[in-house]
């Protein structure tokens, strides 16, 4: 099962060590993650502008079997568009907080 990883990162200087912490946090626990904080390594991202790079986004979304929130998603539009998507398609959405401290138990472990 994959996970989608979820949080701010217009205006966060430091979103890739977010992301990329969680990413090995989570594998390391066993989970298979997409980190869409890479994108930047496959394309280019400063050419395609915010909506483009969005659609990449939720198109890899769809991919994934459930949501994973970072800590500030809150206060971000584009991880508040994910989460819409990820609650109209009926997908499993949980804090990295709770992964982490196994405190939920996703339905196939």
């Amino acid at each position: 099962m994959i996970g989608y990883l979820s949080g701010p990162i217009t205006g966060h200087k430091n979103y890739r060590r977010q992301f990329a912490e969680a990413a090995t946090a989570l594998k390391e626990l066993g989970y298979v993650v997409i980190n869409p904080a890479e994108l930047d390594h496959t394309l280019p991202v400063e050419e395609m502008g915010y909506e483009g790079i969005m659609q990449v986004d939720l198109a890899l979304l769809s991919a994934a079997d459930y949501l994973v929130q970072l800590p500030g998603w809150e206060n971000s539009r584009g991880a508040n568009r994910e989460l819409g998507f990820a609650l109209g398609a009926d997908k499993i959405v949980v804090t990295l907080e709770d992964l982490l401290a196994k405190e939920v138990t996703l339905p196939w472990n």
